[in-house]
């Protein structure tokens, strides 16, 4: 593409990322390689009558002030794959993905075209596990890169261990489009499913039909297919899958995969079995073994929570008592670490990546870095965290939190998990109701009692040092950009200095301008 070799990106657009521009219609192509960095790309998005756009770790980029038209539309679609029945369609020997959107009379209005890429190295972190023979279960939250990790361990077990591994893939994300599976996969064979309600029967054509010693699967989401991962685990064959949930206690309550975990039943006991157990009558139990060996929630993609031996631990849950799991962590040096040693403590440094404390003499950071949930909104918290700019995890599960946020109606009943949280010391902050308001009220009171970072020290310093002067010559003053959450701070020093300011400028160069009280109206 001619428009390439202006692109101040142009040396690093590699043959996979290229191919997906030349899907799209020749202007935004050019606006593509113009105003992106291919290696950020995430997805384009073209909806029919509104602007399209590009999307890059944290924000948007518009591609064209001009509204996407059938035209531009028709051009994608004539330039990939068929769509199947999932309305999605792929790039012959990549692993993009383009996802339509139909209205009432099936007429597409609207792609996804979301960039694929095999990143190797992504299963080190449970490498040992996978080569272990154990049939593993993969849980996180979309888009946090369960796929990728599941493509690599078909590619380290197929090419390093030299097991016959047989990817079922539904809808080509694994192996990507095309009747060439990617290199990504390695030696591992790939059985392509021709619509995502065949899936369950794939699997087991898949261990009739060609002896697999390990078959890989993406997205378990149906009683049917639940049956057949089962029906594939006593044959004695690995399973690696991944399934829809984030952490264990979501497939716990959800009656169509718990199957996964062994199922769960009601049993009535005797009243002498229910003294002996100090429990009542009628308890849960678990009716079957677990299909997987191996529960592995993934919290990010250098960190991980595995819960192994998984019977034992879903009994435990059962139970009431869910044990926590043990925690890994990838350091930037590609080194595996675990808080399954007492002398290895996991935290979260200020950019909100992790980083390994050894010794008990390692202090725990000043304010905290990884907030619990419990009742309240994820999608609340997530939220809330990115207006304010904090550098906070959200955790799915207990371990490795510094904070837990409840609802009073939640704290009042005192779960097992709550009680946990304050037998472990961990501050539990309650909330009156769910919503954004009083999330960001929690997060700013948690975090304006703390103000020991040193670049939040430096910045209220700042704001001190303006005030003083503002209040000796009677002229406003400006001071350093800040993002939002160290305005607010700011905003509350002048506040008790009995001055106002006011917030300027754009992002990512907002900031205070401090006003005399003569010019405060």
């Amino acid at each position: 593409m001619q428009s390439q070799l202006s692109s101040p990106f142009s040396a690093v657009w590699d043959d996979e990322v290229e191919l997906l521009a030349q899907a799209l219609p020749p202007h935004l192509a050019r606006a593509l390689h113009e105003r992106t960095d291919p290696s950020e790309l995430l997805e384009i998005v073209l909806d029919l009558g509104r602007e399209p756009e590009a999307r890059v770790p944290g924000r948007e980029i518009l591609l064209s002030t001009k509204p996407v038209s059938e035209e531009d539309l028709q051009y994608v679609v004539g330039r990939v794959g068929e769509f199947g029945d999932d309305n999605r369609a792929g790039i012959e020997r990549t692993l993009h993905r383009i996802s339509a959107i139909r209205n009432r009379s099936g007429r597409i209005v609207g792609l996804t075209c979301r960039v694929g890429r095999a990143v190797t190295g992504t299963a080190e972190i449970f490498r040992d596990i996978v080569e272990s023979g154990k049939s593993v279960l993969l849980l996180g939250r979309p888009g946090i890169g369960k796929t990728t990790m599941l493509r690599e361990s078909a590619r380290l077990l197929a090419d390093e261990q030299r097991k016959r591994v047989v990817i079922v893939d539904t809808s080509n994300e694994i192996g990507g489009d095309g009747d060439i599976p990617h290199p990504g996969i390695g030696r591992a064979r790939r059985m392509q499913v021709r619509t995502p309600l065949l899936q369950h029967s794939v699997m087991i054509e898949a261990v009739e039909n060609h002896m697999p010693e390990v078959i890989v699967i993406d997205e378990i989401g149906t009683e049917l297919e639940a049956m057949a991962a089962r029906t594939i685990a006593e044959r004695g064959v690995q399973l690696i899958a991944t399934a829809h949930g984030q952490t264990l206690e979501n497939l716990l309550v959800n009656p169509t995969l718990n199957d996964l975990l062994g199922g769960i039943q009601s049993v009535t006991l005797s009243d002498e079995e229910a003294r002996r157990r100090g429990t009542q009558k009628t308890v849960l139990e678990r009716k079957s073994p677990p299909t997987f060996d191996v529960l592995i929630e993934i919290q990010d993609r250098d960190r991980v929570a595995v819960h192994e031996p998984l019977a034992e631990v879903v009994d435990a849950a059962l139970r009431g008592s869910l044990p926590r799991p043990r925690l890994r962590l990838r350091t930037r040096e590609g080194r595996v670490l675990t808080n399954g040693d007492d002398s290895v403590r996991l935290t979260v440094t200020e950019a909100g990546a992790q980083r390994p404390h050894e010794g008990n003499g390692a202090s725990k950071a000043a304010r905290p870095r990884a907030i619990f949930p419990y009742g309240v909104s994820r999608s609340y918290l997530e939220q809330s965290i990115r207006d304010l700019e904090l550098p906070v995890r959200v955790l799915g599960n207990l371990d490795g939190a510094d904070v837990v946020l409840t609802l009073k109606n939640y704290y009042r009943r005192r779960p097992d998990i709550l009680r946990q949280a304050e037998s472990a010391g961990l501050p539990v902050h309650i909330l009156k109701s769910n919503s954004v308001a009083q999330v960001k009220e929690a997060l700013i009171r948690i975090y304006g009692e703390e103000r020991a970072d040193p670049t939040v020290r430096i910045a209220l310093d700042e704001a001190l040092e303006a005030i003083r002067r503002v209040k000796t010559t009677l002229r406003p003053e400006e001071i350093s950009p800040q993002n939002a959450y160290v305005r607010r701070l700011q905003h509350q020093l002048v506040a008790e200095n009995d001055l106002v300011a006011r917030s300027t400028g754009k992002e990512p160069q907002r900031r205070l301008r401090i006003l005399p009280a003569a010019d405060v109206e």
